[in-house]
């Protein structure tokens, strides 16, 4: 009895299959967990076939996607933005030039900007505040000394 296909655009590829990574092998590989992974290709971001079994098998360049996957993560991208980019992140690190990654990492600069800004500005409140609350501490102490020597 033949295989049925899961659903429009899955392939299913034999148990087993050489050149292919189980869920648990990739996360291994990668430190990615299961979880993770089966985020990611939720998402879009990361291409796994099913086996006859129904299990998830992932290419042999599974782990080099998921290692660009989690770098950009790290910058502070979402996944949106990573779907866009990852056509243009093809070997070795950072991004090969495409209209899609210069505007995506420029957007992402600006919203760090903009954060950034927004910390400074909490930052700089919350030392008005600190420097506030220690001069009443000194104020305090220095009545409380004045009363004890006046009493």
């Amino acid at each position: 009895m033949a295989p049925m296909a899961r659903s429009v655009g899955e392939r299913v590829v034999r148990a087993g299959a050489e050149g292919s990574l189980r869920i648990g092998e990739l996360a291994e590989r990668t430190g990615a967990s299961p979880r993770s992974l089966r985020y990611y290709e939720q998402q879009g971001l990361l291409r796994a076939d099913r086996d006859t079994n129904g299990y998830r098998r992932y290419g042999l360049d599974a782990p080099a996607t998921v290692g660009r996957i989690r770098e950009l993560l790290a910058t502070g991208l979402n996944t949106d933005a990573i779907r866009e980019l990852l056509p243009c992140a093809q070997g070795g690190p950072g991004l090969v030039f495409c209209d899609r990654s210069c505007s995506a990492v420029e957007r992402q600069m600006a919203q760090l900007d903009a954060e950034i800004a927004e910390l400074a500005r909490r930052r700089e409140a919350l030392a008005t505040y600190a420097h506030v609350m220690r001069q009443r501490r000194d104020e305090d102490r220095a009545l409380a000394a004045m009363a004890l020597r006046s009493a």
